[in-house]
């Protein structure tokens, strides 16, 4: 099981609901292809669940 993610930032935050866009600063997403590396945990993944139209997601074993 990865004990992290890496989650890239696909399509703009232009024109998306603010709840979107919160959940996506929240992750630490701020520009477009821009990839951070979170932990794998429930909190996570739920806030990935909510813009998964919007973001590549990979598990990452490090």
């Amino acid at each position: 099981m990865a004990n992290k993610l890496a989650i890239t930032l696909r399509r703009s935050m232009i024109g998306r609901p603010e709840r979107e866009r919160v959940t996506l600063r929240t992750l630490g997403l701020t520009k477009r292809e821009q990839t951070v590396v979170k932990p794998d945990n429930a909190s996570i993944r739920g806030m990935v669940n909510q813009v998964v139209h919007l973001v590549d997601v990979k598990e990452v074993s490090e």
